[in-house]
């Protein structure tokens, strides 16, 4: 690993390191005259910083693509960012499942392994060895070792502090949903940040969904629970134990009643009025095996035009509505995105909620649109917030030495 440039406290050279460090982490292939132009700096410091990084590893001088026969002028150099250079880790540390992506610098996925796990099958200490196994798992696939990794988040189901820690509320769930992953990957040599899984899926949202270019947002998180990560005025709002957007307080609310997500209310629903004997016979939800009750059975039996399942989506519809009226007018957000894997199929729930959610917000209601970033959102959001991490002070950070000309890759 090559050192970082400059020394602690910044020296001005290494301030203006990471700031062409910034340009090429947003940048195709660039020229001095473009970092020029963003940076505000001289073609001198560009150029010298520019040979500096490529020794260093981060970045890549390309070669001239101009025939041998142009001979105006002497060519611009042209460089880019060495994509991996360094290796991204975003973790989905869900109750039921662990997803892990690999993505390079530029936010690009390289792998992803997905990994199921039973709740109540494992302890705290098992859960975090489950984790750390996916993630070793998606690193062989990806070809890369701890060493290639420069930063890391893993998204939980709870609030976390600022050292990544979740307290012990809600009867120890939260704890248990987070047992040390900050001190697992930070064992590693890895920058680690350890965050509500809501707010990683605004994150996403923001960097690459519903939320692009809308300053003030919220992205309701709704699959087994419902979550809520909100932007206002283009940044997170965390609260000061990290706990914004923890939906408990549906519990205090009339005709809402409890936290729980759509997901998990169209399979509870649906089997009750099984199990009561209410769903007619030509319903195609009376004759499914059991273990296929579930939200996307539901809502495609909905879109079919089945009676049975457009009654539960209506019921699911107003009760989204209330939440998304209160958690609107609370923050004044101009858009409500639903996420998770649910939004795929929650065309009709919202088209039918939309005329509920007018009636119940003031002084307007905000836009209710489904995530296109399906069951990958808060993985994506931990891969964001892990390329925010590189881009807030690159040079932190040490890259992987490129591979020399005729020598094999590790």
């Amino acid at each position: 690993m090559s050192k970082p440039i400059g020394s602690t406290p910044p020296s001005l050279r290494r301030l203006n390191a990471s700031a062409l460090l910034r340009h090429a982490l947003g940048s195709d292939v660039f020229t001095a005259s473009d970092a020029m132009a963003s940076t505000g700096l001289s073609r001198a410091t560009v150029i010298g910083l520019c040979d500096e990084l490529v020794e260093r590893g981060w970045l890549e001088e390309l070669a001239d693509t101009r025939g041998d026969d142009y001979r105006l002028g002497r060519p611009a150099r042209r460089y880019t960012l060495r994509d991996r250079a360094g290796l991204l880790v975003g973790v989905d540390a869900a109750p039921h499942h662990v997803t892990t992506i690999v993505a390079d610098l530029r936010g690009a996925v390289v792998e992803r392994v997905t990994r199921r796990l039973d709740p109540d099958a494992v302890t705290p200490d098992e859960r975090r060895a489950f984790v750390a196994s996916v993630v070793d798992d998606a690193l062989d696939a990806a070809g890369a070792v701890d060493a290639d990794v420069l930063s890391c988040v893993v998204a939980v189901p709870a609030p976390t502090d600022a050292e990544g820690a979740s307290p012990y509320g809600r009867g120890g769930w939260w704890a248990s949903m987070n047992p040390g992953y900050a001190q697992e990957f930070a064992a590693r040599g890895w920058q680690v940040v350890v965050e509500n899984d809501a707010n990683l899926a605004a994150l996403a949202e923001r960097a690459l969904g519903e939320g692009r270019n809308v300053p003030s947002f919220a992205t309701l998180l709704s699959g087994e629970r419902f979550g809520a990560g909100f932007v206002v005025n283009d940044r997170l709002v965390r609260g000061s134990r990290g706990a914004t957007g923890e939906m408990h307080v549906l519990e205090l609310v009339s005709d809402v009643g409890s936290a729980d997500g759509l997901g998990l209310l169209a399979r509870k629903w649906v089997r009750e009025a099984r199990e009561a004997g209410e769903l007619p016979a030509g319903s195609v939800l009376a004759r499914l095996p059991l273990d296929e009750l579930q939200a996307p059975a539901v809502f495609a039996a909905a879109d079919a035009g089945d009676a049975a399942a457009l009654a539960i989506v209506e019921r699911l519809a107003e009760r989204l509505a209330r939440i998304a009226a209160i958690l609107a007018g609370i923050l004044d957000v101009d858009r409500m995105i639903v996420a998770g894997a649910v939004a795929p199929s929650v065309g009709l729930l919202l088209e039918r909620a939309r005329p509920y959610l007018e009636r119940f917000s003031r002084p307007s209601a905000p836009d209710l649109v489904a995530s296109t970033l399906g069951d990958s959102v808060v993985g994506l959001g931990a891969v964001t917030r892990a390329l925010d991490l590189v881009r807030e002070d690159p040079l932190s950070f040490s890259p992987a030495e490129p591979v020399q000309a005729g020598a094999e890759a590790p």
